[in-house]
């Protein structure tokens, strides 16, 4: 398939027009994709809604991956939008990590772990015609799922307290006010994932400096949010 002209380009990756309904997401930094084709394959064939994994471009670097071309808005576009409400996203991310959570893990031999996105929020998301998509698996891995749960939290956390776009950060603080209760069937966000979702975010190198000083702060909003009081007053 012939490379067409840039479409976009994100933290990590610039994502090019290909023949049909395909686009090419190539990774800068001399990121390789093979992991990340490795657990959407394992999701497709799970039944999970992923974009399909199409066939390599010309002159394919190991930095590439070739995917689906979805169309219609992200969730974090519909909810600006008010095509969706809070409640409506919160029913949706809710719904769309438990049943990924409810796939066994592709390596891990525990019994309890599971396939996580560690990044499933609004922006991760698009409303396409055949229904809701998940999309960015780079920082996919296995484990238990309340990390999943408070990963998620904590980014929509971090959102609402942007000074840089008040509304937002208020639609994402009402987002995870709705999404919190929708937890607790899922034993919630325990305090010591909400800790391990920091550690993560703070190791992250695609984390803006804002972002990386947001997080105890945030972590505060989702303990508040969930009725446990700051935090860091629990350290």
């Amino acid at each position: 398939m012939h490379i067409g002209p840039l479409l976009g380009s994100g933290r990590t990756a610039d994502v090019y027009a290909l023949d049909g309904p395909w686009v090419l997401r190539r990774y800068r930094h001399g990121i390789d994709t093979a992991g990340e084709l490795a657990v959407m394959s394992y999701l497709s064939a799970s039944g999970f809604p992923v974009p399909r994994i199409g066939p390599p471009a010309e002159d394919a670097l190991p930095t590439d991956l070739v995917v689906q071309r979805l169309t219609g808005p992200t969730l974090a576009e519909a909810l600006q939008a008010g095509t969706v409400t809070e409640d409506e996203g919160a029913d949706l991310l809710a719904r769309l990590l438990r049943e990924l959570h409810a796939i066994p893990p592709r390596l891990s031999q525990d019994p309890e772990d599971r396939i996580l996105h560690l990044g499933l929020h609004p922006g991760n998301v698009t409303l396409a015609p055949e229904g809701a998509t998940v999309t960015d698996w780079l920082t996919a891995g296995e484990g238990r799922p309340a990390l999943d749960r408070a990963m998620t939290a904590l980014i929509l956390a971090q959102v609402a307290l942007d000074p840089s776009s008040s509304t937002a950060g208020g639609q994402a603080r009402d987002l995870l006010a709705a999404l919190l209760p929708r937890f607790t069937g899922d034993e919630g966000v325990p305090a010591d994932a909400l800790a391990r979702a920091a550690a993560l975010r703070a190791a992250d190198p695609q984390c803006t400096a804002h972002e990386t000083a947001a997080l105890a702060g945030a972590a505060d909003l989702v303990a508040s949010l969930a009725g446990r009081g700051p935090a860091h007053s629990r350290r």
